[in-house]
């Protein structure tokens, strides 16, 4: 068996040991000129630079990365060859015996794969988070966890047929047009997160979603509506300000509706796997937002200052922008081939403070007073001059940070030293 990984990235590396480990032929490819591999991956042929469709002789399989898009020659040369094509992630589970959770939507994920996490773990389960979130699948076959729950993005389904116990599709908002090609593909791919599961296996899904509700229809697994809203009939939610989770109550310790679907559906999915509701009680009531993602960076003068750095989408930016009554929003960055004209109608906003390539384009389509900066940081010192006291000052871009910043991490970084700096600055 010969295999071609693409990528010399975390996942890459990942794949290539387990394809070793397996016993496999292994190469790598990678775009990048320069770079370099771990130690005990040296033996294996690695080719940089321009593409050759000579790489693909011999090779049985090619484990691709989220860096190569289906139209890149890589791809359509092995799919022009009837060479066999999986992500990092999906060659993992294909050599999976532990059972594991998958976790789906344009946002949410990260948060909901930690919930969900956190209550298997405070059942007592060894239970451990991968994937999309952080540790590739691929180190993690052949351990000795009790259930994995997998973060799966849009690129890592593409290419894979997972068949998890139990899944989440937490919505479907336009992202990542500009690898998929067209939302409705998009959405396809999404879909792929319970499209191979069991009959037995449970969907915890989106129920105030209309994407998502088409997208489940003709599910043939045991779906479950969940809601940050309300009770669905048959389903998980919120009644009485409380939380349901199969007829069970739990108190919440967030009042935003989106972080109540993530509860909701995590909570479904983790009873699928054996989490008792003292666990889940345990985990609710320790829940916080995760980095970069609606954290309270300081309160001055009575405006709050919150980084939502990791809203990268028009969904996400206008999803935090309504878990607030009067918000000054810093949005942009470089736009993925969205749709970005919504951000700006979000009826939360008392003002924009566009910034970055794509600040024009926001800013034009806004009904509310809306200004464009070329950076950031401009945009940062404009809303504090123009900030009253019960503001709210969010960063919540709904775009990547690469025209600017080299993730949405720094972004987020670089806003909340900003934003301590004028803390610092506060008059005793």
């Amino acid at each position: 068996m010969t295999t071609l990984v693409l990528g010399t990235g975390v996942s890459g590396v990942a794949a290539g040991r387990l394809a070793k480990r397996l016993g496999h032929d292994v190469g790598f490819y990678d775009e990048q000129p320069d770079g370099s591999i771990p130690l005990d991956l040296q033996a294996s042929l690695v080719a940089r630079g321009h593409w050759s469709d000579h790489l693909l002789d011999g090779v049985d399989l090619v484990v691709t990365s989220p860096g190569f898009k289906p139209s890149s020659p890589p791809l359509t040369a092995a799919a022009a060859h009837g060479v066999d094509i999986v992500t990092e992630a999906g060659f993992a589970l294909e050599h999976l015996d532990t059972p594991y959770i998958a976790i789906t939507g344009t946002n949410g994920k990260s948060t909901t794969t930690e919930l969900t996490t956190n209550m298997l773990v405070a059942s007592g389960i060894d239970a451990v988070a991968a994937g999309n979130i952080g540790t590739p699948v691929c180190d993690l076959v052949g351990s000795s966890h009790q259930v994995l729950v997998v973060e799966l993005s849009s690129f890592q389904l593409h290419w894979m047929s997972p068949k998890p116990i139990a899944a989440a599709l937490l919505n479907v908002a336009p992202d990542h047009l500009d690898w998929h090609g067209s939302f409705a593909a998009y959405a396809a791919t999404k879909s792929r997160v319970f499209s191979f599961m069991d009959k037995e296996g449970v969907l915890a899904f989106n129920a105030d979603d209309d994407v998502v509700v088409g997208l489940v229809s003709d599910a043939q697994v045991r779906a479950v509506p969940c809601s940050g809203l309300r009770l669905p009939k048959g389903g998980n939610g919120v009644q009485d300000d409380d939380l349901f989770i199969d007829a069970i109550a739990f108190s919440p310790s967030t009042q935003d509706a989106s972080y109540r679907l993530d509860i909701v559906a995590a909570a479904t999915v983790a009873v699928a796997a054996g989490a008792t509701p003292d666990g889940i009680r345990r985990a609710i009531k320790s829940f916080g937002p995760a980095d970069h993602r609606r954290r309270l960076v300081a309160t001055i003068d009575g405006v709050a200052w919150i980084n939502d750095s990791k809203a990268t989408n028009p969904h996400a930016a206008m999803a935090a922008a309504n878990a607030f009554e009067s918000v000054l929003l810093l949005a942009g960055g470089r736009n993925k081939g969205l749709d970005l004209t919504p951000i700006g109608k979000t009826e939360s906003l008392r003002g924009l403070y566009a910034f970055g390539e794509s600040g024009p384009e926001i800013a034009a389509a806004a009904t509310v007073p809306a200004t464009v900066y070329q950076t950031m940081s401009e945009a940062i010192r404009a809303a504090a001059r123009d900030a009253k006291a019960g503001d709210v000052v969010l960063l919540s871009p709904g775009c990547t940070s690469f025209d600017e910043f080299t993730s949405y991490a720094d972004r987020g970084r670089v806003f909340s030293e900003i934003v301590m700096a004028m803390k610092g600055d506060e008059t005793p």
